[in-house]
C-alpha cells in the first residue's frame, strides 16, 4: 500500500540562485497546448466563484476565470459575451437599434446587454446616429423615438476601419469624446473604439488576452445530452476553451465526449478532469483532452473522500498524473491542480510537483467580484462560498436546469459530497490574489527558478515531519 502525501507534508528545498530581484521572475505558463496565461492563476467554475466579473477580473491580472455552468446555456453564454466585450481595441460587433424603436425598447436592451449607450443603424447597418445614457438619463416619456434622442450622424465623429491605436486615441483626445464609431467608405457600421477600453488597456498591462485583444475566458460543459448544443452555443460567443466538468474524470462518458468534441469542434481546445492517477491521465491525453484537472476531493468544501472514501492526497496526484503525462510522447499536455490550496507557498509547491498551472475557488471566494452579495455575522462581513457538490448546489441546480438530463451529477441530490461555508470578505479580487502572486514568485527564486518550466526541473522536495510542520510556522510568540 502506497503512502500519499499533500502540501502540508513537504518543503523545498532551497538551491542555489542568481536572481536579484522576485520582478525577474516570469510566471507565464501554458493552460492548454495552444493557450498561454500571463500568471498561472484560474478561478474554479463554482457557481459562488465565477460569472463574468470574477472572469474578467482575473483576466486583466493575466490569468483566466471559468465560467460555470449551473444556469441555462443562454445565461451562460450571455456571460462569456460580457467578458469579451469588457474590453477590447475595436468592438467588432457594437450593439445597435434602430431609428424607428422606442426609447423603452431602447432601455431594455441597453439593461439586457449591460451598456449605456447603442449605436443607430437603419435596415442596411448604415450609421444613423448613437444614442448614450446622456440622451436618455433625463427622458421619462418612454414612447418616443430614437431618433428623436440620438445624437445624429452628422454631429459625430467617425473613424475608418484598420486606425492604429494612436490614431484612435488622438481622436478621442482632440474631440473630447467617449466613443468613436468606425465606418466603411459606404458609411456602414464597421466597429466601435471606447476611451474606457483604451484605459483598460493601458492600465491591465499583464491581461491575458487572444490575438483580437479583448480577454480570453473558459466556459464549462457537462456530458449531458445538450452538452454540443452548449458547447457550439459558447464557442460561438467566444469562449477560448471550454472545461468538461465532472467530479470523476475517468469515465467512459467522458471519454467519449472528448474523442466527439475534438471531431465537431475542430480547433477548439478542452480542458478535462478531473482526476487523480497516471491511468486516468494517460486515458484522457489519448482521447484528446488539451488540458487535464487535477484533484479529486482536496477543495475546501468538498467532502468526497469521507463520504465516498475514494481521492488521492492532492501532491500524490499531480506527482502521479505529471509523470503520466511526460511519459506520453509528444503529448505536452498541461495540468491544472484544482484545489487544495491553503497557503501562499502550496501554489509553488504544485507547479513544482509538475503542474502548468493552479485553480482555486477558496483564493478568489470573498471577493468583490464572486456572485452573490455579503451578509453580516458578529458585525463582520461574509460571502457564501460551497462546493459544487452541496446540498445548497444541487437544488439550485436543480430549479435553473433540467437534472434528469445529468444522470450521473444527478447522484449529488441524494448524498451531497460538498459543504456550504461562509468567507470573509477579503475585497477585490486583485488585493485577493496580490499575496499569492508574491509568494510564488518568492518560492520560485528560492529554487532559483526564473520560470515555472525550470520550476518543474530544479525543484527538489524533503518529507517532514509533524514537529517539522509546526517549527514552519510562527511559535514560541503571542502574536499581535
Amino acid at each position: 500500500m502506497r503512502l500519499g502525501i499533500t502540501f502540508e507534508d513537504v518543503l523545498l528545498v532551497p538551491k542555489r540562485s542568481s536572481i536579484q530581484s522576485r520582478k525577474e521572475v516570469d510566471l507565464r505558463s501554458s493552460l492548454t497546448k495552444r493557450i498561454t496565461l500571463n500568471i498561472p492563476f484560474i478561478t474554479a467554475n463554482m457557481d459562488t466563484v465565477t460569472e463574468s466579473r470574477t472572469a474578467i477580473a482575473i483576466a486583466r491580472e493575466g490569468g483566466i476565470g471559468i465560467i460555470h455552468r449551473f444556469m441555462s446555456i443562454e445565461d451562460e453564454v450571455r456571460e462569456v459575451e460580457k467578458v469579451k466585450r469588457a474590453e477590447q481595441f475595436i468592438i467588432d460587433d457594437p450593439y445597435t437599434i434602430g431609428p424607428k424603436a422606442t426609447l423603452g425598447e431602447a432601455l431594455e436592451v441597453m439593461h439586457e446587454k449591460g451598456v449605456t449607450s447603442l449605436m443607430v443603424v437603419n435596415t442596411h447597418r448604415e450609421l444613423q446616429g448613437i444614442l448614450t445614457r446622456r440622451d436618455t438619463h433625463l427622458e421619462s416619456d418612454l414612447t418616443k423615438l430614437v431618433r428623436e434622442l440620438m445624437t445624429p450622424r452628422e454631429k459625430l465623429v467617425t473613424g475608418k476601419r484598420g486606425l492604429s491605436m494612436a490614431e484612435a486615441i488622438s481622436l478621442l483626445r482632440t474631440h473630447r469624446l467617449e466613443k468613436l464609431p468606425l465606418v466603411d467608405p459606404d458609411g456602414k457600421l464597421a466597429g466601435l473604439i471606447t476611451s474606457r477600453d483604451i484605459y483598460q488597456i493601458k492600465k491591465h498591462s499583464l491581461a491575458a488576452e487572444n490575438d483580437k485583444g479583448q480577454l480570453i475566458v473558459g466556459a464549462a460543459i457537462g456530458i449531458q445530452k445538450d452538452w454540443q448544443t452548449r458547447a457550439r452555443a459558447l464557442l460561438k460567443a467566444g469562449a477560448d476553451v471550454l472545461v468538461l466538468d465532472v467530479a470523476h474524470g475517468h469515465l467512459e462518458a467522458v471519454l467519449k465526449v472528448i474523442k466527439q468534441f475534438k471531431k465537431t469542434f475542430i480547433g477548439s481546445d478542452i480542458i478535462a478532469g478531473n482526476v487523480a492517477t497516471s491511468e486516468a491521465t494517460a486515458d484522457l491525453i489519448k482521447a484528446g483532452a488539451d488540458g487535464i484537472k487535477v484533484g479529486v476531493g482536496p477543495g475546501s468544501t468538498c467532502i468526497t473522500r469521507i463520504v465516498a472514501g475514494a481521492g488521492v492526497p492532492q501532491l500524490t496526484a499531480i506527482f502521479d498524473c505529471a509523470k503520466a503525462a511526460k511519459t506520453k510522447i509528444g503529448c505536452n499536455v498541461p495540468l491544472i491542480a484544482d484545489g487544495g490550496l491553503r497557503f501562499t507557498g502550496d501554489i509553488t509547491k504544485a507547479l513544482a510537483a509538475g503542474a502548468s498551472t493552479v485553480m482555486s475557488g477558496f483564493i478568489f471566494s470573498g471577493t468583490d467580484e464572486t456572485p452573490g452579495s455579503t451578509t453580516l455575522r458578529n458585525g463582520q462581513k461574509y460571502k457564501i462560498y460551497r462546493g459544487m457538490a452541496s446540498l445548497g448546489a444541487g437544488l439550485g441546480r436543480s430549479a435553473r436546469e433540467l437534472r434528469a438530463e445529468d444522470e450521473i451529477d444527478g447522484l449529488y441530490a441524494e448524498t451531497a459530497e460538498g459543504v456550504e461555508a461562509l468567507v470573509p470578505y477579503r475585497g477585490t479580487l486583485a488585493e485577493a490574489l496580490r499575496p499569492f502572486v508574491g509568494g510564488l514568485r518568492s518560492g520560485m527564486s528560492y529554487c532559483g527558478a526564473r520560470t515555472i518550466a525550470e520550476l518543474h526541473k530544479k525543484a527538489e522536495f524533503i518529507r517532514i515531519t509533524g514537529a517539522s510542520q509546526r517549527e514552519s510556522g510562527s511559535h514560541d510568540v503571542i502574536k499581535v
